[in-house]
């Protein structure tokens, strides 16, 4: 009697899969994970064949590919495109096996249409992980369909307000800013009042330091979330982030260094719509770089404080934005220029260059934060904000001041909201 595993095999000749490589030779973990999960219903090709294969009988019975890609591939980025468009046209899923290859190749390979991407050497088991994902069957339509059920999954009950910190220039202290705002706004309610809900999001791509300041580590899930924002909702937001004394929530940036066009301003609009739908603050800490998303995070911010120091090159760059925020009719008013390591009181001659300075830009120095000293470096080091190494320090009372505004200004908007 024929077993019922026995039915279901497909026929001898009928191939479910193919592997793409540039060698033959090459990817040998990639070929012992196929045998195991296959058997012979599969074959192997190298990227040319695969344009034609795709067009021959022989291809109607294909299932997904393999695609087995390394540092040398990178060079051929617009035919490994070209394959994986095909495939899709022929309704054939596509896993993407990579190894040494940057994030940003295997970001455009993602958005073109690959399915499921695994790292090579292959981890035990993930061939038959990916393959079972890509076979699984589609959601019934009208759950896929439900648009409303979607939303509510995805969007908060908040609508949280988006602060910027933006350093025009290295050092100023821009990230310090950001990380002590977001913990005394975690901590600025009185007694008997419930905290807000705060969250922290470093989109410094390449140096984002803010994961330093908290002692937190930096996780891949963040790249994942980043390269497919679409795909993402609140589970996979939440599941990116890290919480600091379980207060903080704390997007950190990617544990690789990635390109700052790796995200779009569609990207950046969907993070900050979904973190202000679940948080009462959003804080976000920039990179010194304009990039073409820097647009999408101003217009969507309440506060953008520019972080500046009493120097020249600060006073040249704080010149040049303006001129180009100006330039592209971008809603300059929101900037909020912060002096930091501004002169105390008794420095009357400071002072003066102060006012100076602010004239000279033709700007109004609203915010002047004092030199901190040697425990604003400490702090740093040892991963925690000033409110719980050095209550006392000047920085952190004006940073607490700070927040302290920010909340009552919050509060009554709320208030006028709710009559």
């Amino acid at each position: 009697m024929t077993s019922n595993a026995e039915v279901q095999q497909p026929e001898p000749s009928a191939l479910i899969a193919c592997t793409i490589r540039r060698e033959p030779d090459g990817f040998d973990l990639l070929i012992e994970d196929m045998e195991d999960a296959l058997g012979e219903h599969w074959g192997d090709l190298g990227f040319s064949e695969a344009l034609m294969f795709f067009n021959q009988p022989e291809a109607t019975s294909l299932e997904f590919i393999s695609m087995a890609i390394d540092a040398e591939d990178e060079k051929n980025l617009a035919l490994l495109g070209e394959i994986i468009a095909q495939a899709g046209v022929h309704g054939i899923k596509v896993i993407l096996i990579a190894e040494d290859v940057s994030p940003s190749s295997l970001h455009q390979l993602l958005r073109q249409g690959a399915d499921e991407f695994v790292p090579y050497p292959l981890p035990e088991g993930e061939l038959a992980a990916a393959i079972s994902r890509i076979q699984a069957p589609d959601p019934e339509p009208e759950i896929a369909a439900n648009d409303t059920t979607k939303k509510k999954r995805v969007k908060g009950d908040r609508n949280g307000a988006i602060l910027v910190t933006h350093g025009l220039a290295g050092g100023v202290g821009a990230t310090t800013l950001a990380v002590n705002l977001a913990w005394e706004l975690c901590n600025v309610a009185g007694k008997g009042e419930d905290d807000p809900k705060v969250c922290i999001l470093d989109f410094d791509l390449q140096f984002g330091t803010v994961a330093t300041y908290l002692d937190l580590p930096r996780r891949e899930s963040v790249y994942e979330m980043l390269s497919d924002t679409e795909a993402m909702d609140s589970d996979s937001f939440h599941q990116a982030m890290l919480t600091f004394e379980e207060k903080l929530h704390v997007l950190t940036s990617p544990g690789e260094m990635l390109p700052l066009d790796f995200v779009s301003s569609e990207d950046i609009n969907r993070i900050l719509e979904i973190a202000r739908s679940h948080f009462d603050f959003v804080v976000v800490d920039m990179p010194k770089t304009l990039v073409n998303w820097t647009e999408a995070v101003l217009n969507a911010s309440q506060v953008y404080f520019a972080v500046m120091e009493l120097d020249m090159r600060s006073a040249q760059n704080c010149q040049r934005l303006k001129r180009a925020l100006q330039a592209e009719e971008l809603p300059v008013e929101k900037l909020r220029y912060v002096l930091n390591r501004a002169p105390t009181g008794l420095d009357l001659n400071g002072k003066q260059r102060v006012k100076r300075l602010g004239e000279s830009l033709g700007i109004s120095i609203e915010l002047q934060l004092p030199d901190g000293g040697k425990p604003i470096a400490q702090a740093g080091d040892r991963g925690s904000p000033l409110g719980k190494l050095a209550a006392k320090n000047p920085l952190r009372k004006e940073i607490a001041k700070l927040a302290k505004s920010i909340y009552a200004l919050d509060m009554t908007a709320e208030a006028d909201t709710a009559d």
